[in-house]
């Protein structure tokens, strides 16, 4: 079940606390449900041509070292690209040969916050929680600058993700929180997606379309 379903039972409860956070669950089961929607559609939205996706990639890297400069001695956090998202890994290589520490998210236990461990051209790689891949050694660290893939962001910089909550828990661990960028492909930008209390906003975000939202 995803996070944004976790609304209370009883009804003679005014609230509930959901990630310790009081919420009326009327409001939660709403934003749950507009939020399920919008995920489909705009998930729906990246299913370009393999030309649209070469040429939105480009942009949007180009729009990604317009904001930030791997060197030596920071740390960033990518992914590993799902559910047709913008492929980084070209970036992540150039990034590490520029002198950054690359790192990838990992899941160790569901519903858990996220690892970061390091990642390298030619690492070895094994398959994590839901078939997505991940450095096989266990090598943890902090990253610097968290990037983030969209689903949709809103103009509070509020990101829709893949509902599993992850980053948000991650995110709300940090004691330092590290810079968060947002990328995303044209068309994820929405007006709202309803924050609730546990969601974190954006540092900024980049999108495909030259969008740079701060």
């Amino acid at each position: 079940m995803d996070d944004e379903n976790n609304g209370g039972e009883a009804p003679c409860f005014a609230h509930v606390l959901v990630g310790k956070h009081p919420v009326d669950p009327d409001t939660a089961r709403d934003v749950a449900r507009f939020r399920r929607a919008e995920r489909s559609r705009l998930v729906a939205t990246r299913a370009l041509s393999s030309e649209e996706r070469a040429r939105s990639t480009r942009a949007l890297i180009e729009g990604l070292n317009r904001v930030l400069s791997p060197e030596p001695g920071l740390t960033i956090a990518v992914y590993w690209p799902i559910r047709g998202e913008p492929d980084l890994r070209g970036w992540m290589e150039d990034a590490h040969q520029a002198g950054a520490r690359i790192l990838l998210p990992v899941v160790t236990e569901r519903h858990a916050p996220l690892e970061f461990h390091a990642w390298h051209p030619g690492v070895r790689m094994t398959r994590g929680h839901w078939n997505i891949m991940v450095p096989a050694d266990r090598d943890p660290a902090v990253p610097d600058v968290v990037i983030a893939p969209l689903v949709g962001i809103d103009t509070e910089l509020y990101r829709l993700g893949n509902g599993g909550g992850y980053y948000d828990r991650t995110l709300a661990e940090f004691d330092l929180r590290p810079r968060i960028i947002g990328v995303g492909f044209a068309g994820c930008l929405v007006r709202t997606i309803f924050p609730m209390p546990w969601d974190i906003p954006m540092t900024e975000a980049v999108l495909s379309d030259g969008t740079h939202l701060v």
